[in-house]
This record gives structure tokens, C-alpha cells and sequence, in this order.
């Protein structure tokens, strides 16, 4: 029904290492067959894109019968980019993730390699059966509060307050999703240009517009977005709706069938480079690339802290730049024709503690009795606007803090139930912050009775969304490709899988024209 989607939908908004050899693992057979000289390929990054790009790579190549060795380089010591964990209580048993956490039931790459590759999904999980499971604040008041299982008053008082628009978003986000799953499908499917495909399926209406700008031309009410849309972009991309485009707003509130990896989503892209039969170099950094006279590529390297540059003996047929190149320091030989330019990132501040504390009503301006909800999401109170400005945390100071679940502290036999929470905010978090929304007295420093453990990370997490209508090239020179163009247009692990299955699709279909 859709009044359930619509409850699932806002319960959903706050969820935004060597080759592993599993042995229940589907591994693409290597073709022998075909080309008799393999194509060798090299892949800068492995992350999502990345690892998609090898991935894909391998299959339709066997398809083809064209024999391919793939090499990847990592900066990191780590496969899964910006979907990473890390051990709570320094634990690695006990992972939490640190960057990208959920992907939903239309993510169709991740959600069919979970299938494949046999890894264990788990939805979003509600940790009590009292209280409200999710709210959103506005620096003063909750104006949106939801119970455990979103109640039949739920619906009756999402409709009371907001009308129709619940519905009319619901609608508006199916429409727009639709338009935006063409792209995995002939006769779109390949696609040799993000900028024309958007076009061609009718995405740049969306990607105009500011979200604001989107909902208001679609006749969905202005408190709805304020309080509910809102509270989605912020906590999936800290970012108001006066600033980010229209699409991205959409993706925002698809919701539906909310999942996450049990130990961690790198665990697919791990599985995809070893299915890939990719050679992994983790902890080197891709420092020069020059393309050499019979068009192909030499790499030079860097083993993480060192400055000593090492060129890799191996020529590349073609090369796959599979993260931002701004942030990549990757010296040109020549410069390719095209350059992608430089666009600004969100610095987003994750914080992760551990408590014996619950949040203290009081801090959120609640009576003593009142249960705070389990996920705090926030947007801006009547009157604060901040238009397109990247600065528009407003009053509530921070994006969302979701309480993650119970964890069960047994470093030096303490044994004791605490709370893990993760905070998304634009700044570090402070002693004083913390011992608010913990209800102590203030502190300018936090003892370990308190906050027992905590783990800080600042990520250049995702683009500033704002609106355009065109978009990165994804061939930078013959035989140089690039992903993050997508980031631009949808900023998730699934895009930048998308894209990494496209660019290999093309590469392939070129290898046979």
C-alpha cells in the first residue's frame, strides 16, 4: 500500500584490504580463447566504480571470448573506497561502517551481487519496542515524530498535517526512479554520454532544478519538503533542498528494502575483483601516467609513505581513473584532451561513541518522561533559510544522530551494555556538544566513564549537487576513461557501480569493432 511506503520511506531516510577467497564464491572463468594477445587493462581506485569496472571487465569479455588481465591500484590499504569499517572497541569482530551503510532493493548491481556472491544482507533493524523510533528535529522542536512499526496514527497524522504530498512525492520519486533504471537497458544501455542519456530519458527536468525548485513545480507542499524531504537530503547528503538538484532529492526518498552487508558492503566489491581474477595493489598510489607513442599506457607508483616512485614494467592497453581526479595528484603525460574539472565536495565529519547514556530528552527540549527517538534526523526551523549555501547546518548543528544498536563492552572484563551512536555533522563534535546531548553536566572534557570509546573520520564525501544539465565526459583520451563524472548527477555506491558496468561495456564493444 502506499501509505506504507510512505511510512517506510521516512523510517528509511536515517540509514543513509587483500582479496578475500571465499569458498562458496562464483569466480568468472578466464577466456583462453579469441584474441590471442590478452588486452591489458589498469583500474585507479577500488572502490565501488572500481571494482565494478573489473568486474564487469571480466564478464563481458569471457562473453566475447577476449582474453584480459586486469591490475588494480588502491591508495588504501582497503578495498570499498568510501564503504569501509571499522571495529568498535577497536573489535574488528564487532564492525560498524563508517561511510557508505545502505543500498536499496532498486540498487540492482549491488543487490544482485549480494545474491551472487552469497553474503548475508540484513534490513534496518528497530532496537526497541517503546518509544518513538524516528524524529526530526529543528534546532527547537520535533516536528515530525514516528512510533515502532509506523502506526495507523502515523498515517493519520502524516495526512492531517502534510495532505497530500506524502503521496504526491511517492508518486513523483517512482516517476522519477523510472526514468533513471532505463539506463541499465537497451537501447540506452550502453551509453557513451551521461550528459545525453539524462537528456534522452528526461532526467535534466530534474537535475535544472533545485529540489526546492522540483517538489514546488509538482505541486508538493512546501512544509512536507521543509520537514520531511529535507530531513532526507540532509542526512543522506548534508545538504539543503535550496542547493541540491531535483534528482538527487529523489533518490533521497527510495527507500524501499533498505539493506546493508552483515560485516560490512565491501565485502561486495572484494568479491568483485576476485571474480574479476584482478591483480590487487593496495597501499600504492598511481603518481604519473604517460601515454606512450603506440597509444598505450605506462604507470608509475608510490607505496603508501613513501616517496620513492616506482614504474610499473607492464604496458596498459587502456586505463580506468575510477575515483575524483582532483583528489587523485596523478601527474599527466601528455594531458589527456579532456580534463574533468574541479568541483567542491562535502567535508562531512563522522563521529562514532559508545555510551551507557541514552539522549537526554532535555537536550531536545522534551519532558523528563519522553523517550528520545532512536534516530534524530534535523532540518531548519521556520524562518532560517540558507539558499545554496554549502553552510546551511543551521541551528540544530549537526545532520543526524542515529542510535546504531546495544554493544557489549568486554575490553578488561568490564562487561558492561552500551549504546553506539553515529553523528553526521559539518564540524568536529565537542566535550560539550557531546555531554549535552547526553544529558551530563558540562564538561569541557568527557571522562571514559562516559564516552568509552570513539572513533572520528572526515570524509570528502560526496559533491555538492547543485543543478546542471550537463555533466562529464566519461573518455578523457583514447583509451583513458573516467567515473566520478556520475557523482555530479547520482552520488551512491550504485551509481558508481553503473557507471563502472557501462565504461566496461564500451570498452568491450570497442575491443570488437
Amino acid at each position: 500500500m502506499k501509505t506504507q511506503t510512505i511510512i517506510a520511506t521516512v523510517l528509511c531516510l536515517a540509514h543513509s584490504q587483500s582479496v578475500l577467497a571465499a569458498t562458496d564464491q562464483l569466480v568468472l572463468e578466464d577466456a583462453t580463447v579469441g584474441f590471442k594477445t590478452p588486452k591489458h587493462v589498469a583500474v585507479v581506485g577500488a572502490g565501488s566504480a572500481g571494482s565494478s569496472t573489473a568486474y564487469f571487465l571480466r564478464k563481458y569479455s569471457q562473453e566475447r571470448g577476449i582474453s584480459l588481465n586486469i591490475t588494480v591500484y588502491e591508495r588504501d590499504g582497503h578495498i570499498g573506497g568510501r564503504s569501509t569499517t571499522v571495529g568498535v572497541y577497536g573489535d574488528e569482530q564487532n564492525p560498524v561502517e563508517l561511510g557508505a551503510s545502505i543500498f536499496v532493493e532498486v540498487n540492482h548491481n549491488l543487490v544482485d551481487a549480494a545474491k551472487e556472491f552469497n553474503l548475508s544482507t540484513s534490513g534496518i533493524r528497530e532496537l526497541r519496542s517503546k518509544g518513538p523510533v524516528l524524529g526530526v528535529w529543528n534546532g527547537r522542536d520535533f516536528v515530525y515524530i514516528q512510533s515502532a512499526g509506523g502506526s495507523w496514527w502515523d498515517t493519520a497524522k502524516l495526512f492531517w498535517k502534510y495532505g497530500l504530498a506524502p503521496l504526491k512525492t511517492v508518486n513523483l520519486m517512482k516517476a522519477t526512479v523510472g526514468k533513471f533504471l532505463k539506463m541499465y537497458e537497451e537501447p540506452y544501455f550502453p551509453w557513451k554520454s551521461l550528459s545525453q542519456v539524462a537528456y534522452d530519458l528526461g532526467l535534466t527536468a530534474a537535475t535544472a532544478s533545485t529540489g526546492e525548485q522540483f517538489l514546488e513545480q509538482n505541486g508538493i507542499g512546501k512544509l512536507f519538503a521543509q520537514d520531511i524531504v529535507q530531513a532526507s537530503t540532509r542526512v543522506n547528503y548534508a545538504q539543503n533542498l535550496p542547493l541540491l538538484h531535483g534528482l538527487e532529492a529523489m533518490v533521497c526518498m527510495a527507500t524501499d528494502g533498505a539493506q546493508a552487508i552483515d560485516g560490512g558492503n565491501w565485502q561486495i566489491f572484494s568479491n568483485m575483483l576476485s571474480a574479476a581474477q584482478a591483480t590487487v595493489h593496495l597501499n600504492r598510489t598511481v603518481s604519473r601516467l604517460a601515454k606512450l607513442n603506440n597509444n598505450k599506457y605506462s604507470i608509475s607508483m608510490k607505496k603508501q609513505g613513501s616517496k620513492t616512485e616506482a614504474l610499473d614494467q607492464q604496458v596498459f592497453d587502456e586505463v580506468v581513473l575510477a575515483g575524483p581526479l582532483q583528489y587523485s595528484d596523478i601527474d599527466f603525460d601528455p594531458k589527456p584532451r579532456h580534463l574533468p574539472d574541479s568541483i567542491p565536495y562535502v567535508q562531512l565529519h563522522v563521529t562514532l561513541f559508545t555510551s551507557k547514556h541514552a539522549l537526554s530528552p532535555r537536550a531536545f527540549n522534551l519532558s523528563s518522561e519522553k523517550l528520545v527517538p532512536q534516530v534524530v534526523l534535523t532540518t531548519l526551523p521556520p524562518g532560517e533559510h540558507h539558499g545554496s549555501s554549502p553552510e546551511g547546518v543551521g541551528l540544530p548543528g549537526f545532520f543526524s544522530i542515529s542510535l546504531l544498536r546495544p554493544s557489549m563492552d568486554t575490553r578488561e572484563g568490564r562487561g558492561e551494555l552500551e549504546y553506539l551512536y553515529k553523528v553526521f555533522s559539518p564540524a568536529p563534535l565537542n566535550d560539550t556538544f557531546l555531554a549535552n546531548i547526553l544529558g551530563l553536566a558540562e564538561k569541557a572534557t568527557i571522562d571514559k566513564e562516559d564516552i568509552s570509546w570513539q572513533y572520528r573520520k572526515v570524509w570528502n564525501s560526496y559533491p555538492y549537487e547543485y543543478p546542471r544539465v550537463t555533466f562529464e565526459e566519461l573518455q578523457l583520451d583514447e583509451g583513458l576513461w573516467y567515473t566520478a563524472g556520475i557523482e555530479s548527477f547520482i552520488s551512491t555506491m550504485e551509481t558508481s557501480s553503473l557507471m563502472g558496468k557501462n565504461i566496461a561495456r564500451l570498452m568491450v564493444d570497442g575491443w570488437e569493432s
